[in-house]
């Protein structure tokens, strides 16, 4: 189907709808939030009784987000030291590849029982489909490193990450797509680093974005789009088919484990329809976990679990900061948006659509490391987290989009229309609102109750059942602490490494007001943009390292 993907050069009746899709994220999230205080001055008990089944229902939610949480952060420990090219082998003879898996599963300690299972599976369905796959010779990763203000220090060790894959490294293109407003040290630099990685590589070329290009603004999307056409021809002149290269995009401070493009390589040709697909990885902030303060590490290590809850449920797993891709789907879709600030989840959605929803992401055990946001000053790393997490919530803009590409076809079947759209607006809506509700309104109907509530047992049983709640909700607390401690890089600082785990406990403690402070509040601000017509442009996050 034929569906321009923005919000620009719209003819009326569609820019009506896309404006009344724009206002109804903050219109909801508003509507919640002071309906709730309202009513806990007027009617303080419907408000308490709203207050807690909200709260019964958060609980449950947060049980089963810890529940899975777990199972996948179990799983990511089960793949950690998986051989992901001689599963890619493997695939060649399915059949033969399972009897000998068998035959080796006996006696192996319970990593590795469960990691054969999952092969198994994997081995199975592949047969099953009997999907030819291209050889792993074959396999081009084109990867590109946009890079705005990044000097070496961030740059060159994620470069030095791609020079250390288990995969062959001649068979990675890196392309470092500089802006041409870039500072001339950061220019210098990119240079730099290329030329000292330029033999490693099957190609390293440097692509300079120039500024104000027709239709583009100044997001990221059209820096990596610029950098992908370049690429798309060098295939082309090569005569390299398309439908054997892997697109991946990472931030400039972004650090792949050894085996990324192996296991990429892996699951790529292990999907049988792998030209409508997206590959994810689990996002870690471990680059500089230790440098920065307490606020920031509990605000991106959550961030991790979020995405390690994602990865359980495929179905609805949509593309988070760096991912990979099909490079035939990246052309066939018209690259990333080169007017959007989300561009990592934008480019799923319109994958989605092009493809009338036969479109999905697989979930990779594989991690990306990249930075902790850390500044000079505490109160500028404040400043900086608050305005990356408002970037972050800006991916709200897809909700007029998304929904108005649905409105426009019969191709994706209703049901998942309407699945997606709620699930969209309530996961965006949740996250404006839901802080706000558990830290102080939740709490109003009994501060300002009036006599007569005062008088009924709702007024004193309210407070304790909250309370029973939160103390419930203590547990999946505890199990988060520690999974936060085991997910932290295995090397540690020298310098006192169990005092540092115990502040780091600590620090989750401070939860309640981040979440509002820095969670929902800029969530909150972005909707609130998106409502006015006050539209954002990119902003790069700054990236401080002393390491």
């Amino acid at each position: 189907m034929k569906f321009q993907f923005t919000r620009r050069g719209l003819n009326e009746r569609s820019h009506m709808i896309q404006r009344a899709l724009e206002i109804l994220p903050g219109f909801l999230s508003w509507s919640i939030l002071i309906a709730m205080v309202v009513l806990s001055f007027t009617r303080p008990l419907l408000a308490a009784i709203l207050v807690i089944v909200f709260d019964l229902y958060w609980l449950f939610r947060l049980f089963y987000m810890t529940l899975f949480l777990v199972l996948s952060y179990l799983r990511l420990e089960i793949e950690r030291h998986t051989d992901w090219l001689g599963r890619a082998a493997g695939l060649k003879k399915p059949q033969a590849a399972l009897k000998e898996l068998t035959a080796s599963a006996a006696g192996r300690d319970w990593r590795h029982r469960a990691s054969s299972w999952f092969y198994a599976k994997d081995l199975a369905q592949f047969a099953r489909e009997a999907a030819p796959s291209p050889a792993i010779g074959s396999i081009i990763h084109v990867v590109i490193v946009p890079v705005a203000k990044e000097l070496r220090g961030i740059i060159e060790p994620g470069v030095a990450s791609l020079a250390e894959q288990t995969f062959p490294r001649k068979q990675i293109w890196l392309f470092l797509a500089v802006e041409e407003r870039a500072p001339a040290a950061v220019k210098a630099d990119v240079k730099e680093v290329a030329s000292r990685y330029r033999e490693v590589f099957g190609e390293l070329k440097v692509i300079e974005h120039p500024s104000g290009l027709p239709g583009e603004a100044r997001v990221k999307g059209a820096n990596t789009t610029y950098a992908a056409r370049a690429a798309a021809e060098m295939l082309k002149k090569q005569g390299i088919a398309l439908d054997n290269v892997i697109a991946s995009c990472f931030d400039a401070d972004t650090v792949v484990s050894p085996q990324y493009m192996a296991c990429l390589t892996y699951h790529f040709l292990a999907t049988p329809h792998r030209n409508q697909a997206s590959f994810q990885p689990i996002p870690v902030y471990h680059n500089n976990i230790w440098e920065a303060p307490g606020i920031t590490r509990v605000l991106d290590i959550g961030a991790s679990f979020f995405q390690l809850i994602e990865a359980t449920n495929p179905e609805t797993l949509v593309t988070f900061s760096s991912h990979s891709m099909s490079f035939r789907a990246l052309v066939d879709v018209g690259y990333w948006p080169v007017d959007m600030i989300s561009d990592d989840s934008a480019i799923y959605w319109k994958a989605y659509i092009h493809y009338d929803g036969e479109y999905q992401v697989i979930p990779m055990y594989v991690t990306v490391s990249m930075d902790v946001v850390a500044a000079d000053s505490w109160w500028q790393t404040v400043r900086n987290v608050y305005r990356q997490k408002r970037r972050w919530a800006w991916g709200v803009e897809n909700i007029p989009i998304v929904i108005r590409a649905f409105l426009h076809t019969n191709a994706i079947p209703l049901y998942d229309r309407l699945r997606l759209s709620v699930k969209l607006i309530g996961g965006h809506v949740a996250w404006a609102t839901w802080a706000f509700l558990l830290t102080f309104i939740g709490w109003l109907p009994a501060l300002v109750a009036s006599r007569e509530f005062s008088d009924t047992v709702w007024y004193y049983g309210a407070p304790r059942v909250t309370g029973i709640i939160f103390n419930l909700a203590s547990l999946a607390l505890v199990t988060t602490v520690i999974l936060s401690l085991c997910l932290l890089p295995k090397e540690q600082p020298p310098d006192k490494p169990l005092l540092r785990r115990l502040v780091l406990a600590v620090e989750w403690l401070l939860v309640p007001l981040i979440a509002v402070f820095l969670s929902a509040l800029p969530a909150l601000d972005a909707q609130t943009r998106l409502m006015l017509g006050r539209y954002m442009e990119f902003w790069v996050t700054d990236k401080k390292r002393t390491g």
